[in-house]
Formats: structure tokens, sequence, C-alpha cells
């Protein structure tokens, strides 16, 4: 891991309030979105809120706190949206599991989504802080995935259930440079969530113990 220290949950809030820090965040989140990883400095963040570099470096002294703060809040916002419309007690697991398919692939379609991700990876490709700080973010997607693989098909180890959740995540992700925001097929990204969303569960449905041990062997 870089030698970087880690943000509090929301660096300088205690001695200047949540405003400022907000607005250093949101010009964080445009700047990275609208100009990408190469404009990402603190420089350019400050002029895009309009305050001073030490301003912005008072409350944020590296940007890898910056990429911290938002993969955190992004994952907050993730966790409300999945109490809202998933962790419902009248739902069943595979209904649940299909929600969750259905979030991330229309969340892919936005902008915000398209875009931050994929430069999130270039930073991540130069700076190993905001490569663990990703990793750690879809870490929890997949475990999310993972809660609801095993509900569904218990016998299966949890080596297995990992796998399958990343392998359901992989197989979303993949989506974003042909269906994501304004990519060349983004028109049959409706098609393609319905697709996931049934086949997906029928995967994880009918895989029993063992079976992707031996799908390896016989490709190996």
């Amino acid at each position: 891991m870089a030698d970087t220290e880690l943000a509090p949950t929301r660096p300088g809030i205690y001695s200047r309030g949540t405003e400022t820090v907000d607005a250093i965040l949101k010009a964080a989140h445009d700047v990275l979105i609208e100009e990408g990883a190469e404009a990402f400095t603190v420089r350019r963040i400050a002029t895009e809120c309009g305050l001073r570099v030490g301003n912005v470096s008072y409350h944020f002294p590296k940007k890898e706190m910056l990429v911290q703060v938002l993969l955190d809040d992004i994952m907050e916002n993730y966790n409300t949206k999945l109490d809202v419309n998933v962790r419902q007690p009248d739902l069943s697991d595979e209904e649940r599991l299909r929600l969750v398919i259905v979030i991330c692939l229309d969340d892919i379609c936005s902008k915000r989504t398209t875009h931050l991700f994929t430069e999130l990876w270039a930073l991540a490709n130069h700076n190993d802080f905001i490569a663990e700080r990703v990793r750690g973010f879809y870490a929890k997607v997949h475990d999310v995935i993972g809660e609801y693989v095993q509900r569904i098909n218990p016998a299966l180890s949890p080596d297995e259930v990992h796998t399958l959740s990343l392998f359901i995540s992989a197989s979303m992700e993949g989506t974003t440079p042909f269906l994501g925001y304004k990519k060349p097929w983004n028109d049959k990204m409706a098609a393609i969530t319905a697709i996931s969303a049934s086949w997906f569960i029928d995967l994880v449905k009918s895989t029993k113990p063992g079976d992707i041990a031996d799908m390896t062997r016989r490709s190996s």
C-alpha cells in the first residue's frame, strides 16, 4: 500500500463546516467526470470550486484523500438505494439479486458512472493507494452480490460464491465501453439488462458444488 494517510470520514468538517468540504468534493467529482484523470489535481479542483489551493489542501492534503471520500460517498448512496429498493422483507432472494443487477446496469448507463469509474481506473494504474481503494469499493459490490448468491444456492462454498459474484460483477462492468453513456450500443442496454438478470440468476441456481472446479480443469 502506498504511503498515504487515510482520510477521516469527512476531512475538515470538524473545523470548517460541511459547505466548503462539499464544494471541494463536487468540484473533484466534476473535474474527474468532465476532464478526466490528467486534470485531477488539487490546483484544478481549487479553480473549479473558486478556492485557493491552500484552502483545498487544508481539508484534503492529498488528492488520494479526495478519491477515498468520493468512493465512500458513492458506496453510501448505493447502500441507501439498496435499503429502499432491495432490502425489503417481502422480496425473494432471487428478486433481490435481479434488482441489484438492474440497479448496477442502469447506473452504468449514467454519465457519472461511465466516466467516473473509467477515470478512477486510469488513476489506479499509476497510484497504489487509489488502486487499493478502487479494489476495496468493488470488493464491497462483490459482497452485496455474494450475499444473494449464497442465499439462493447455499450448497456452494464461500470460494464458489465469490467466484460467481466476481463473474457477475465483471460481466456487468464489461458492458461500460459498449453500452455505457453515449457508447455505440447504448440503446441495447435494456435488452442486455433483461438477458443478464435472467441468465445470471439461472446460473446461480443451476451451479452445483464442484462445477466451477470441473470447468476450470477442462479448460486448462
